[in-house]
């Protein structure tokens, strides 16, 4: 088993993998010229600093870069909003609650295992922010991993539609941001697969308790408290390192935008109007003509924009707020990694658009004729 462990976490396994899908390294030459101009198909950056690559598969190169974006944050606050704004706001309250659970679940695992990221030299690394975070396991194979299959579970009592059909789709969506992870040259193989595998665990150990944990969510008078003061409190409680890394901050994006849903979903089933499908269920999935496919494009652009506007409005007027309180100088922007002020400011903000999602964001559909 060592052994295994030891030969999943080889850092040439990445490399090789890269090289059969045509990303290489390309050794950086004529050390202190400067910036030096790269080949055909290679990326262009300041000798010294990190090893240029080259792409001969463009295809790939393309299709990989895309998967890896479902795992950053704006895939997460445009398409799974998008789930509950044109499809069915049962299934973004699942989807988020899953993806809550199981992203924490993942960061955590990450910051006490300190298991680190492939080195490069000999793999290629194509995303900077989050090389500092440790490596296993890979959280983007998890909420691949979570979100694709509870919607396939949840799906299949509010939508008709060919089980088999959805399931290929769930597999092909998880496995190829599985891959991206090894293509960007971000996780080891023990890491994606461990991601992958935690990540089912989750949802196999979690799915016989979803209606409970729904009727709770929605109809107890505890609810909101619950909804706000558990991810709080697991956000304080995040463990610190020994340096920084994006992890914390956004480990607490996601508690918040969860807890902001929770208390959403609340108030909507509080005041009636869920704004979910009418009728029997499992409904047939609507025609995908002109006029329904520009009606949900409309309702996308207005929601997305909301969201990032109440996103930039709150962490400006948080952020402004802390750095007053703790009496931290507008020019520090480094302040802003503290826990005092990262965890309040980011769960603030966060806290905001998943109310404005869940409940704002239908009512101004209402208004502009888009529902």
């Amino acid at each position: 088993m060592p052994e295994l462990l030891a030969y999943l976490q080889d850092p040439e396994l990445v490399a090789r993998f890269q090289r059969r899908c045509g990303l290489f390294l390309v050794e950086a030459a004529h050390q202190g010229r400067g910036r030096t101009h790269a080949p055909a198909g290679t990326s262009d950056t300041p000798c010294g600093h990190r090893p240029r690559y080259e792409v001969r598969n463009w295809l790939l190169h393309v299709l990989f870069l895309l998967s890896a974006g479902m795992g950053h944050e704006i895939f997460y606050i445009t398409c799974l909003p998008c789930i509950h704004w044109s499809l069915d706001p049962f299934l973004c309250r699942r989807l988020v609650n899953m993806w809550t659970v199981v992203m924490y679940v993942g960061q955590l695992m990450k910051d006490v295992l300190k298991l680190p990221r492939p080195p490069s030299p000999p793999v290629v690394k194509l995303e900077k922010r989050v090389d500092a975070e440790y490596g296993l396991p890979s959280t983007h194979a998890m909420a691949a991993t979570a979100i694709s299959f509870t919607l396939l579970l949840s799906a299949s009592s509010r939508i008709q539609f060919q089980f088999e059909v959805g399931l290929l789709i769930a597999v092909t969506l998880s496995s190829l941001v599985c891959l991206s992870r090894l293509y960007t040259g971000m996780h080891s193989v023990l890491d994606v697969i461990s991601g992958a595998l935690i990540s089912a665990l989750l949802v196999f150990l979690t799915y016989p308790y979803w209606e409970t944990f729904d009727r709770f969510q929605l109809t107890s008078r505890m609810s909101p408290i619950v909804g706000l003061s558990l991810p709080l409190f697991l956000g304080y409680a995040y463990p610190d390192i020994d340096h920084y890394s994006t992890t914390r901050g956004d480990t607490i994006t996601i508690l918040g935008a969860g807890a902001g849903c929770w208390v959403g979903y609340w108030a909507n089933e509080q005041l009636g109007e869920t704004f979910e499908p009418q009728g029997p269920l499992p409904a047939p999935l609507p025609a995908l003509t002109a006029a329904v496919l520009a009606r949900s494009a409309a309702r996308c652009l207005v929601g997305a924009s909301a969201l990032l506007a109440i996103r930039q409005v709150v962490k400006t007027l948080s952020l402004r707020v802390l750095y007053s309180w703790y009496n931290v100088p507008k020019s520090d922007a480094g302040a802003r990694r503290r826990r005092e002020i990262e965890v309040p400011s980011k769960f603030t903000t966060y806290t905001a658009v998943g109310l404005v999602n869940s409940i704002l964001v239908n009512r101004v559909f209402v208004l502009l004729g888009l529902l």
